[in-house]
């Protein structure tokens, strides 16, 4: 039986949005240490504002300011901060329903424990020693020492110097990944620099990398199958987007590689060939990373391209 193994994976992808006029005013005034809502056709003012009515789907920019200070409507403690995270010691996680609004905004609270956090309380805005215009403004929440007003809403224009017109945010999903048998197995023999899948024993298709059942018959696949090294490019794609921490020069070439003896492409990037040159049929073999215990990338072997009849099933 081979080490089932486990690798821990981040998935993180950044991406950029421009901002409306409400959310526009809405991520200044933070800067500005003022909060804005704004009001829905029923008479509610809802924070955080929105661009369209919540009930009508209306438009709505009739915006309003509200307080710092307000109440909390529901709690959870969470004891156990992670990356990320508005704090770094235990905190409360809180619905605060500022003076003036009808909605509750979702922040952190600073507490000493869960026994601090009670629904009702009343607590107000720390803010960020330094704002850019993004709800991290809000460093936190924290307990009423009475000093956060408690006002009306009031009318306000929106208009701020240089106000912030678009905000990059931050997606990151960090986890353990465990491949399985059949993987584990995959993994470990590409050490040896052998690829080998699994056959379905009612179809007889040989995938690679293997999945431990055949995704057609739904059998298991236990017969093992060395495949390749050499392989058949069956199509292909042009990458002209430099990926963060990938040392790779743009434009390269990633690629579904059909290795001889498998019937399933398996992708890989190409190398030692200009980008503009590879094409579907290229015969190529694979090149190993330093530690070899993978395939770096895929190279020609300089062979005849392979007739298209012999892979266009597995494009």
């Amino acid at each position: 039986m081979p080490e089932v193994l486990t690798a821990p994976l981040v998935v993180e992808f950044p991406f950029t949005r421009s901002l409306g006029p409400v959310q526009s005013a809405f991520l200044t005034g933070l800067r500005e240490r003022t909060v804005l809502g704004v009001r829905a056709g029923d008479g509610r003012v809802v924070v955080p504002p929105t661009e369209y009515d919540p009930v009508t789907a209306e438009e709505i920019r009739d915006l309003v300011e509200v307080g710092t200070g307000g109440t909390v409507t529901t709690w959870a403690w969470n004891p156990t901060p992670r990356r990320g995270q508005p704090l770094t010691t235990p905190f409360a996680w809180v619905l605060v329903r500022l003076d003036g609004a009808d909605t509750a905004l979702l922040h952190a609270l600073d507490a000493p424990g869960p026994d601090a956090v009670h629904t009702g309380m009343r607590v107000r805005i720390r803010w960020a020693a330094e704002r850019t215009g993004a709800l991290t403004d809000i460093a936190c929440f924290v307990p009423d020492d009475g000093t956060a007003r408690p006002d009306e809403p009031t009318p306000h224009s929106g208009e701020f110097a240089d106000p912030v017109t678009g905000i990059t945010t931050p997606a990151r999903l960090d986890y353990s990944y465990a491949p399985g048998r059949a993987q584990s197995r995959y993994l470990q023999e590409l050490a040896g620099h052998r690829t080998v899948g699994e056959r379905c024993p009612s179809c007889r298709k040989v995938y690679v990398p293997p999945r431990g059942a055949c995704p057609t018959c739904g059998v298991a696949t236990d017969a093992q199958v060395e495949v390749g090294p050499r392989g058949t490019v069956t199509t292909f794609c042009i990458v002209n987007i430099k990926a963060r921490n990938l040392d790779i020069e743009v434009p390269y070439v990633y690629a579904h590689i059909a290795l001889d003896g498998a019937d399933l492409a398996l992708h890989a990037r190409i190398g030692g060939i200009p980008y503009d040159q590879v094409r579907m049929g290229l015969r190529v073999e694979p090149v190993w990373a330093e530690d070899g215990r993978f395939p770096d990338h895929y190279r020609p072997t300089g062979e005849p391209d392979a007739d298209y009849d012999g892979y266009k099933e597995l494009i």
